[in-house]
């Protein structure tokens, strides 16, 4: 029996101290909802983790630039449709104005209506989204992930020439019948245009839409990957933690147990 030196109560205090930090690192567990409190807790799995997360970020950042590239194509799908309302419109004029029992008065309220809506059409060339032009015909770069890659979409140009000659008064004169049946001309020539333009649009809502969806599952995907490293498992750590209670709660006990067996020397001293 040995006063000095009490080796049992130093393994109790060994294991408790143990004890307490596993409990202490499952409470910052919990409290925080991260496996990786500290750096030491999984240094791999916080490498990748930090790599998965700036992935995340970049992919998300991405997926806006997309969706903001398709409220750019959608503003241009409205306005074309109102474009073609109006061309829809000028043509009608012109097959009217082309009716000999309208009087001069007619046929200059039909110029009037018709100049009006080819004005609207020009005006609508030169409109903008968030400064940026929607008709200018240049193609626009868009990000299709997280790592830099583009793609483009083909522009639309309203200023064409088939377009703008819809507003040379002199040509479109429709209170005439040679201009009026010039003016159908110039209007078919446009609406075969426009059809080109409108599908060019929704061929690039149509591309916008998947490149979406797939940046949608893309980032998904990697979040749930840095959640598997990253996100602490509240069943699996409520039982740790309730076990490492238990093992503190004992150690604590058989520490002061330990603690009372040197008072065992005193009774040989006292005999």
């Amino acid at each position: 029996m040995i006063i000095n030196t009490n080796i049992a109560a130093l393994n109790s205090a060994n294991n408790l101290n143990n004890s307490t930090n596993m409990l202490n690192q499952s409470l910052a567990r919990l409290s925080s909802g991260s496996q990786l409190v500290n750096a030491s807790d999984n240094p791999a799995g916080l490498a990748e983790s930090i790599s998965l997360t700036a992935q995340i970020s970049q992919v998300g950042a991405a997926n806006d630039n997309v969706s903001n590239a398709t409220s750019f194509s959608q503003t241009q799908d409205g306005y074309l449709q109102q474009v073609s309302s109006a061309l829809q419109q000028m043509s009608q004029l012109s097959v009217q104005a082309q009716d000999g029992t309208q009087s001069s008065s007619q046929l200059g309220n039909d110029q009037k209506e018709f100049t009006a809506l080819a004005n609207f059409i020009t005006d609508a060339a030169s409109q903008t989204f968030n400064g940026v032009s929607l008709f200018s015909g240049a193609s626009m770069t868009v990000t299709s992930n997280g790592t830099g890659d583009t793609f483009s979409l083909t522009g639309i140009n309203l200023s064409a020439s088939v377009y703008a000659n819809l507003a040379n008064n002199t040509d479109n004169n429709i209170s005439t019948t040679t201009g009026a049946a010039t003016a159908l001309v110039n209007v078919a020539a446009a609406i075969t245009q426009l059809g080109t333009d409108s599908g060019t649009v929704g061929a690039n809502e149509l591309r916008l839409n998947y490149t979406g969806q797939e940046l949608g599952v893309l980032q998904t995907n990697l979040s749930a990957a840095n959640s598997t490293i990253a996100d602490v498992n509240v069943a699996t750590e409520s039982t740790q933690y309730a076990k490492y209670q238990i093992l503190v709660q004992s150690g604590t006990s058989m520490l002061a147990q330990a603690n009372q067996d040197p008072q065992l020397a005193l009774k040989l001293l006292g005999d």
